[in-house]
């Protein structure tokens, strides 16, 4: 035993004596090869100031990225309200070091204020490199009250003036809604607006509104009996992702099928992009394609954490709506954006009379 354990001392002493030269070499590899973002800190820049709902699904985010992120770097978040998200996205573009090390998360706005021509944008929607969102996506369903007698899409379209409830001019679920009004079409609609969500599904049961568009999802969450019990006339959807749908509503027709040229189909692509982004969280221009991959490779596995959505769920209030990184790159890089279909786009999202189709 002795002489084993003399053997043994004696081996490792040699090799140590062998090695000796090249033990700065090893070292060296070794540090070489250590992930990126060890000891690092990234910072979150968020487009809105603390404690809302955008707050809240950002931080609901960053809580996993540690975890998939390899080195486990430390995170700390910093505030940049200002002009809808658009002053910590210019400042993303502009000013901030595409080093890996900083990531932004800004409104829904960001995409449809750069198409449709905000002057406040200072940047270029393509250049930047998508993160991916957990409020994006989804799908979406346009219903009419019992009372109106629009049972079928040919009553509906034969019904004049029908008040369509939503949130403000220019939001979303406005914007869709004139969409799905100009495709079917719709004869001489009203759109009433200054609505919060909740209140627009009150005004429809005291009829006050005919009719809205609304996520699916929100809608049998929240009036389950409005879908089990038949109470009110479901018509078109909207899939956000194509080919994502919602089991309840898959004999409903999809808007796409209400296309007739391929000006409406770009239309329609336009109007899904605003959506497909959701808030995106975004990387600068110029950032190291590897470092690009990391961060892609490691949200993409935030995503699909199982226990990714109880926690969002619990910290936001809402179900995560997820699109991942490598759709919502590929998407905002190679959306078609015609200047005629622009402008008219413009004109759907406005305030005035529906333009002629």
């Amino acid at each position: 035993m002795r002489k084993t354990n003399g053997l043994y001392r004696l081996t490792l002493l040699s090799t140590l004596v062998f090695l000796g030269p090249w033990l700065p070499l090893v070292s060296a590899v070794s540090l070489a090869q250590a992930p990126f973002y060890q000891g690092k800190t990234i910072t979150i820049i968020q487009g809105r100031g603390p404690g809302g709902s955008g707050d809240m699904r950002a931080r609901a985010i960053a809580h996993f990225l540690p975890k998939h992120l390899p080195g486990n770097p430390s995170i700390i978040f910093e505030y940049m309200p200002g002009g809808g998200g658009m002053k910590a996205a210019n400042h993303l573009y502009s000013s901030a070091r595409p080093d890996g090390l900083t990531i932004a998360s800004v409104s829904s706005g960001l995409m449809s204020s750069a198409v449709l021509g905000n002057k406040a944008v200072r940047y270029e929607i393509e250049k930047f490199h998508f993160l991916g969102a957990a409020d994006a996506g989804g799908h979406y369903i346009f219903y009419t009250r019992k009372e109106i007698g629009a049972s079928n899409l040919e009553k509906l379209r034969a019904t004049q003036g029908i008040r369509i409830g939503a949130q403000a001019v220019g939001h979303s679920n406005y914007n869709i809604a004139r969409l799905i009004a100009y495709l079917l079409p719709l004869k001489d609609p009203k759109f009433v607006t200054g609505y919060a969500s909740p209140e627009i599904d009150a005004a429809i049961l005291r009829g006050e509104l005919d009719s809205r568009f609304n996520q699916s999802y929100s809608l049998v969450q929240n009036n389950p009996e409005w879908v089990e019990k038949k109470l009110m006339d479901f018509h078109v959807t909207l899939e956000i992702i194509k080919g994502d749908k919602n089991p309840r509503f898959a004999d409903l027709p999809e808007l796409e099928s209400f296309t007739k040229t391929q000006k409406d189909k770009q239309l329609l692509n336009l109007q899904r992009s605003f959506r497909l982004t959701g808030s995106p969280l975004i990387i600068p221009p110029a950032t190291p394609a590897d470092r690009i991959a990391i961060l892609q490779q490691a949200m993409t596995k935030v995503f699909k954490d199982a226990e990714f959505p109880k926690y969002f769920k619990k910290t936001v209030g809402d179900e995560p709506e997820i699109v991942l990184p490598e759709v919502m790159d590929k998407a905002v890089k190679g959306l078609e954006r015609p200047p005629e279909v622009v402008e008219l786009l413009k004109k759907l999202a406005g305030p005035d009379p529906l333009p002629a189709r």
